[in-house]
């Protein structure tokens, strides 16, 4: 019997011959399963008892901030356990086992936790450029509806005019700069969701000051204080779902 902890946030990989037979029981915190593709799986809470071998189960990773344990119980050593006392049975039985591990992705190491990582990292950043065309499609749509209504977007009064395009730009660039923040979040984060959300809605706060300074009616201010929103409505939920799906 054996202890392994598990710091927050932190990945072990999981290797088939430390887990033949091997029964897993979580007495503290909470482990998540990673499986075999590196999508996240289920989060085992306390007292929770598993198998891993077979599963395609490729990490252990603890999805909070305490440390959580998990004491591995293991009921004879592996070649008693593992192998057949028939020679040609033993033999079919290495084959099988060999080819069920890279089937299932069972043993993970350095370069498949790499894998996994990018794996997800590139499934958040798709998932933030698709809410970025949407954001930039609708702030610009936005626009256009006032712009039809009688707003002039003169900033300050009187001056130049703010361009449809740019409107989509700029809305198009600080949703990027929210996707770099959610995908840093994510890689360094060990609660990557509710960090971005703060993040976000603060930065959100912040960028509403620029409009009541900028000398224009109060038609363009109002306007513009809404065309803030409307990307923020749309890429902070969509960010902060799609990291909860991938920690959790």
């Amino acid at each position: 019997m054996r202890t392994l902890a598990l710091r927050g946030g932190t990945r072990v990989a999981v290797v088939a011959a430390e887990w033949c037979d091997a029964f897993g029981v979580v007495t503290r915190g909470r482990v998540q399963l990673e499986l075999r593709d590196g999508e996240p799986g289920p989060v085992l809470g306390r007292d929770a008892g598993f198998w891993l071998r077979g599963t395609g189960v490729r990490a252990l990773r603890n999805p909070g901030r305490r440390t959580a344990r998990v004491r591995i119980l293991t009921p004879g050593a592996r070649t008693v356990t593992c192998q057949s006392p028939h020679p040609y049975a033993g033999h079919r039985m290495m084959e099988e086992e060999m080819n069920s591990m890279n089937d299932t992705g069972i043993v993970a190491g350095p370069a498949s936790g790499r894998t996994s990582r990018a794996h997800r990292l590139r499934g958040l950043a798709g998932t933030g450029f698709v809410a970025t065309l949407a954001a930039m499609a609708a702030t610009t749509l936005a626009a256009a509806l006032a712009q039809a209504a009688g707003v002039d977007f003169e900033v300050p009064d009187g001056g130049e005019t703010i361009p449809l395009p740019g409107v989509a730009v700029v809305t198009g660039f600080f949703s990027v700069v929210g996707i770099v923040i959610a995908v840093a979040l994510l890689r360094w984060s060990a609660r990557p969701a509710e960090r971005f959300v703060w993040t976000a809605v603060s930065l959100t706060a912040i960028s509403l000051v620029p409009p009541l300074l900028c000398g224009a009616n109060t038609a363009t201010v109002t306007t513009l204080l809404g065309l803030h929103l409307v990307p923020a409505a749309v890429m902070i939920p969509t960010l902060a779902r799609s990291l909860r799906n991938r920690t959790d």
